[in-house]
């Protein structure tokens, strides 16, 4: 097991020097070769780059980078390596080399991502890349795949396949659950990173410390699993999840903000540039797309998002599974052009209703994306009886609250409409009346 705890990073985790302080109170080690890929320009960029963009709108004070969460998740991903090395499975799949591809895709595991990159994913416009092939550009040449090769002896192309290829062998497939699993670094940092920044207690009421501790393989030798003394803190981590998505994510105000954001960018995206925009760091993003918007229907939502008083639309309607469900059975998981379409026909029958002008930009439709989260599947290994359980088995709140219905409790269809719209719509008697003609113009 020494092999792994003699890399130089992983040692720094005790040492007092030769390293980066990251909030809360955090150290994480630095080397020469970890300065070399934080110096690059492709990943300076994500100094640029705030972590959850429009929900500072409504949480004043979440203003964290991508930088700072990139950080934040390679910390944890010596962590793993610290632990782990002891488990006798994993010390014999995983050497030295694959630690250090490890390290490097944990650091870079967000360096395909732009300004309000998971909004504009979700609405699955052609021409939009995922994030994970949008980075490949930046990790297959320039400084990042020198650094690579020369200080780190690693391949690029092997980075990308552990970031975005199906993987292969038991050790790839290991690698990539911690990364992208159940209980992997990146949901960790950034649930308890969101909740900090944003002053709400939700994200951090796992215990992380005792989670990282209860790792070990699953039955197969192939992906992460929790000894049952972590089963408490996985359940917790998952019930973190929830109530984050809940009300932070998904909160209505930073909903009303997605929304306009989505639908300027569906307004403008056959007009820009995309790889190029891609490529900017948040201000100049907004300022390419309002550019482009100059004073049409795009320029007026930009404007309430970035200009200089923010102006949000309000929520007229609500529907879910338990308000309205025949609405929000016939609303969600539409495709955004279907949905922009259905509420232009909402947007007319309102200028009817109300006996005036409704552009067809100042009602907006929002649903849950097509898409559903990632369930949380993770097995329990007993060691007494030597037996893996599915977590999912063996916990009511992980049964309740982390398979298919963890999209539908959080994630509401909600209508926004322009401020000098909606309490004259709120007060049209037959709005759900409207809403349900409109999707009938659409079927």
């Amino acid at each position: 097991m020494s092999h792994l705890l003699d890399i130089p990073e992983v040692t720094g985790l005790d040492a007092r020097r030769g390293i980066v302080r990251i909030p809360p109170e955090l150290d994480v080690p630095m080397t020469h070769r970890v300065r070399q890929i934080l110096d690059a320009p492709e990943f300076r960029r994500l100094a640029r780059i705030s972590q959850l963009g429009l929900v500072s709108l409504v949480y004043p004070a979440a203003l964290h980078t991508r930088f700072e969460h990139s950080l934040g998740v390679f910390r944890l991903a010596l962590l793993l390596l610290k632990r782990l090395a002891h488990d006798e499975r994993f010390a014999e799949t995983i050497g030295p080399e694959d630690a250090s591809l490890f390290m490097v895709a944990a650091l870079l595991h967000d360096l395909g991502h732009w300004p309000f990159c998971h909004p504009i994913e979700d609405i699955c416009l052609p021409g939009v890349p995922t994030h994970e092939m949008f980075a490949n550009s930046f990790l297959l040449e320039g400084e990042i795949a020198d650094t690579l090769r020369h200080d780190w002896d690693i391949q690029p192309r092997d980075v990308v396949a552990i970031l975005s290829e199906k993987p292969g062998d038991p050790a790839s497939r290991i690698l990539r659950s911690m990364l992208s699993g159940p209980v992997d670094i990146d949901k960790m940092d950034y649930l308890f990173r969101d909740s900090l920044h944003a002053g709400v207690p939700y994200g951090r009421n796992f215990d992380q410390e005792r989670l990282i501790g209860s790792l070990c393989l699953n039955a197969a030798g192939d992906a992460l699993a929790i000894s049952d003394k972590g089963k408490t803190a996985a359940e917790m981590m998952v019930f973190a999840r929830y109530v984050m998505f809940s009300e932070v994510y998904w909160h209505h105000g930073v909903r009303a903000a997605t929304a306009m954001l989505q639908r300027a960018f569906y307004l403008l995206h056959g007009a820009l540039d995309l790889d190029a925009l891609f490529r900017l760091a948040e201000g100049p993003m907004i300022a390419e797309m309002t550019d482009a918007a100059g004073g049409g229907p795009a320029g007026e939502l930009l404007e309430g998002l970035f200009g200089p008083s923010r102006r949000l639309f309000k929520r007229l309607a609500q529907y879910s599974l338990f308000e309205q469900r025949p609405l929000y059975d016939r609303l969600t998981r539409r495709p955004y052009p279907w949905l922009a379409a259905c509420a232009e026909q909402f947007a007319a029958l309102a200028s009817t209703a109300l006996g005036r002008v409704v552009a067809p930009h100042e009602i907006l439709f929002d649903a849950p994306p097509v898409h559903r989260e990632v369930e949380f599947d993770v097995q329990v290994y007993y060691a007494k009886e030597d037996r893996y359980r599915a977590l999912h088995e063996v916990s009511p709140v992980v049964r309740t609250l982390a398979k298919d219905q963890f999209d539908d409790y959080v994630k509401r269809v909600r209508i926004f409409a322009h401020p000098r719209l909606v309490d004259d719509l709120r007060r049209l008697e037959n709005l759900p009346q409207l809403v349900g003609e409109a999707i009938d113009r659409m079927e």
